[in-house]
């Protein structure tokens, strides 16, 4: 099913339009306007991510698990919200899931530059290619439907990170 086409100005009428709340909703769901990049918006909305979890990185687990709990919390209700907004079921310039789809993809990685690279690449191919069931997710529709294909995405990415990541630790000089 194709995307219907979005562009700056449709934002900026709703943001115009919306109330305080709405307009808070459309600044989080795009990310702090990475998904307003022209070109690949969730890959800005992924890089967007990366500072939060530098910021997190060294958190133990359940600060780290407590702060996705929130942005997927947040994720669902602002993309769901920014969805009506711009008059669009899931509106390209709504990022906000993949900063959460990320998040997941690394979040039981060790804190590092390739690690994190890793993640990054893992989540954006399982988030483009958007095997079964991620696909299926996706049609829940809604915030719901927004976010969480990232997260399944993620988990798949996370698992793929886990496999790799056992594999160079047991052959560490090939």
């Amino acid at each position: 099913m194709p995307q219907p086409q979005f562009d700056k100005l449709d934002f900026r009428r709703a943001y115009r339009g919306a109330d305080a709340p709405g307009k808070a909703a459309l600044i989080l769901a795009t990310w702090f306007g990475a998904g307003l990049f022209p070109v690949a918006p969730g890959t800005a909305g992924t890089v967007a991510a990366v500072p939060l979890v530098l910021i997190t990185a060294h958190a133990g687990m359940v600060a780290r698990g407590l702060i996705l709990f929130i942005l997927t919390a947040a994720a669902v209700f602002v993309s769901g919200r920014a969805g009506e907004l711009l008059g669009t079921p899931d509106p390209p310039a709504v990022v906000i899931d993949e900063a959460a789809g990320f998040v997941t993809a690394v979040f039981f990685l060790p804190p590092g530059g390739t690690y994190l690279l890793l993640g990054f690449v893992l989540f954006r191919f399982f988030d483009i290619l958007k095997p079964w069931p991620i696909k299926r997710v996706e049609r829940l529709g809604g915030g719901f439907g927004i976010v969480m294909d990232d997260l399944l995405a993620g988990l798949y990415a996370s698992a793929a990170a886990a496999v790799i990541v056992f594999l160079w630790d047991l052959f560490p000089g090939a």
